[in-house]
């Protein structure tokens, strides 16, 4: 299946490096791999492999390399000079593609050595615009399934179920503990185990902090962990200033629908936002546009679920519904208050309609047609 980047990485290998980050196992060697094969003759070596490593210290792979791709080298000392290196004294024709698990976004912000010599790509899983055309999955499957691409393709639901099970385990008992040092493994897990029952709603530190036994100031750590490694992403509520928003509660989502417990109404939800992020991050890596995902809450509990903004301005916001096809209360409001173009995404509708000046949408035909 092509993915979304593909020809926008193509595009901008010829300028600058290309760093494509994500999710572990969303498919950012298989792409990378993939593109080689059509920039020969390529070079992949990957940082985890001993013979690979002394290549990529050396720099002894072969002189004539169309496309150098380094996989996994966040892992290696003082990198990032590295990089600054090959990339200055590179002969011209060679491009240079570099990936890794998610750790090397967190790593990527820790210094400027890079500036300007790079375009980054996040590679988030499957969305239902990435697939269209491609395969005839439709939302049942992401909602139950969500977009990793081996779940999503898996032969039956018994295989995702057992990818995802070792995924978890992978991701709490590995990546997390690779990443950070954390004293209280028990405290960590169960703060994970609670986010996935409380999707959709804003997070309070405190109330977690309380359930758990620990301080907020711990949780939030965990929880920019579980960010830094792509498995769970904030949406802040939107404000004209910025700071008071990110004092605000979040609302926590998962990259991986299959994360989330709960009712269809959260799963849906979760969907929603993941397509939207998606589509948002499309508009800045590949367009280098000011987009931003938020959600609405007033002083007076009103709330909408998503506002999508584009240089700190809303341009769209929208409510999630699994199955009510009658505006919702908060969203009448906010939209009659600010005239901002509003929207109610339902799972499941018979016809789509426009009451008042608010689009009710198939929620399917809708995230469709997003940009990926």
């Amino acid at each position: 299946m092509k993915r979304h980047n593909h020809d926008r990485i193509l595009q901008d290998l010829v300028k600058k490096m290309v760093f494509v980050l994500g999710p572990r196992q969303s498919g950012k060697t298989w792409l990378c791999k993939q593109i080689g094969a059509e920039i020969k003759p390529s070079t992949y070596l990957n940082y985890d492999s001993f013979t690979d490593r002394e290549i990529i210290v050396g720099q002894k792979w072969h002189p004539e390399t169309a496309l150098l791709i380094l996989d996994e080298l966040h892992k290696m000392p003082d990198w990032k000079n590295f990089l600054k290196g090959i990339f200055d004294t590179k002969p011209a024709r060679m491009q240079v593609l570099v990936t890794g698990s998610a750790r090397l976004e967190a790593f990527r912000h820790a210094g400027d050595s890079l500036a300007g010599r790079y375009f980054s790509h996040r590679l988030l899983p499957f969305s239902p615009a990435e697939v269209k055309g491609q395969t005839e999955a439709d939302l049942v499957r992401f909602l139950e399934r969500g977009g990793f691409p081996e779940p999503f393709l898996a032969d039956s639901d018994t295989d995702a179920d057992r990818w995802r099970r070792e995924y978890i385990n992978d991701l709490i008992r590995i990546d997390v503990l690779d990443f950070e040092k954390i004293h209280d493994f028990k405290a960590i897990q169960t703060v994970f185990e609670l986010l996935r029952r409380r999707v959709g709603s804003p997070v309070s530190y405190a109330s977690l902090a309380e359930d758990v036994g620990i301080s907020p100031n711990t949780v939030k750590k965990y929880i920019s962990v579980f960010e830094d490694l792509y498995i769970v992403f904030r949406v802040t509520p939107y404000s004209n200033n910025i700071a008071r928003s990110l004092l605000k509660e979040p609302k926590i989502y998962f990259f991986d629908n299959g994360l989330v417990i709960g009712d269809e109404g959260a799963r849906f939800e979760n969907l929603v936002a993941a397509s939207l992020l998606k589509h948002v991050y499309n508009q800045n890596d590949a367009l280098g546009r000011d987009a931003e995902l938020h959600y609405i809450r007033t002083k007076d509990g009103e709330e909408v679920d998503f506002c999508l903004t584009e240089n700190q301005n809303p341009t769209l916001m929208i409510e999630a519904k699994f199955s009510d096809a009658s505006p919702a209360k908060s969203l009448v409001k906010m939209h009659h208050k600010t005239k901002i173009r509003a929207m109610q995404l339902v799972r499941h509708l018979r016809n789509e309609t426009i009451q008042g000046t608010i689009e009710i949408r198939r929620g399917d035909d809708f995230l469709s047609a997003l940009s990926a």
